[in-house]
C-alpha cells in the first residue's frame, strides 16, 4: 500500500516539476520559483503523508505485537486513511488541472 501511495504522490510532484504551467510563466515575464515552489510544497506534503501511513502501519503492527491500545491503532488507522483520500483527491485535481492546460488553444 505504501508503495501505491509513494507512486502516487511522487506522479504529482513529476507533475508540477515537469508542467508546462511553470514554463509558460517563465515566458510572460513572471519571476521563476524559488526552491521551495510549489513542486517542493508537493514533495513535503508527499513526504509528510508518507510518514503518516508508515505510523498508522507501525501502529497497526505494536497492536498486533500488545503494545499498544486498540484506540491508539485506530486514530492512527483512520489519520492515514484521511492522509490518503488527500493524496488521492490532490492527484486528481493536479491531473485534471494538466488536462485543461493541455486542452487549451495556444
Amino acid at each position: 500500500m505504501l508503495e501505491a501511495v509513494s507512486s502516487i504522490l511522487k506522479g504529482v510532484g513529476d507533475v508540477a516539476k515537469t508542467s508546462e504551467i511553470a514554463k509558460s510563466s517563465a515566458a510572460f515575464g513572471q519571476a521563476a520559483q524559488p526552491a521551495a515552489g510549489f513542486d517542493g510544497i508537493l514533495e513535503q506534503v508527499a513526504a509528510d503523508a508518507i510518514g503518516t501511513l508508515k505510523a498508522g502501519e507501525a501502529a497497526s503492527i505494536s497492536s498486533i505485537q500488545g503494545k499498544v491500545s486498540a484506540q491508539r491503532v485506530v486514530e492512527a488507522v483512520m489519520s492515514a486513511e484521511q492522509t490518503l483520500q488527500m493524496a488521492v483527491a490532490v492527484r486528481d485535481k493536479v491531473v485534471q488541472a494538466y488536462q485543461e492546460v493541455s486542452r487549451m488553444a495556444i
